[in-house]
């Protein structure tokens, strides 16, 4: 008696010659293995890995069909296709929040919110924002963080 990986490897290389993929082929071995052990539940078999082959490759030959019946839709591109847009509750919740987060920017004294928006908006370098506003490079790593911490917890509030 054949042992149970050279049944399975059988049944895969069945399958195979049927022109499914490799990682078609051991999903539906797999699927067959358990269709072959729920029926071996209620019924005997005189050969359980004919029956192995057999189920591999109808469940292969009834795949072919589906998909023969519809060409265009792949069971794998469900993701793809799936829409990622936000719902409209989502959309609200982000607009809300980003209305209380220009709130709390408008609440920064007007040097250093534009030194935040300089450094987090224009991406300019602590030093090219020190040498437009006439400050050291110190205090406008003091500024940032300062900005940033008070727009946290601003936004903790929310």
């Amino acid at each position: 008696m054949p042992s149970l990986a050279e049944m399975l490897a059988r049944a895969r290389r069945a399958v195979l010659r049927h022109g499914v993929s490799e990682e078609d082929a051991d999903e539906l071995v797999q699927d067959a293995f358990l269709k072959v052990e729920q029926y071996e539940r209620t019924h005997a078999a005189r050969s359980r890995e004919a029956l192995l082959v057999t189920a591999a490759v109808n469940l292969s030959i009834d795949r072919s069909r589906r998909r023969a019946r519809s060409p265009f839709v792949d069971i794998d591109d469900f993701h793809a296709i799936a829409d990622a847009t936000p719902d409209p509750s989502q959309i609200v919740e982000q607009q809300a929040r980003l209305r209380h987060a220009a709130e709390g920017l408008a609440t920064l004294p007007e040097r250093t919110r534009r030194i935040l928006l300089k450094r987090r908006l224009e991406d300019m370098s602590y030093a090219e924002i020190a040498a437009s506003e006439d400050m050291s490079v110190a205090a406008v790593e003091k500024q940032v963080a300062r900005a940033t911490l008070q727009l946290m917890k601003w936004m903790a509030e929310w």
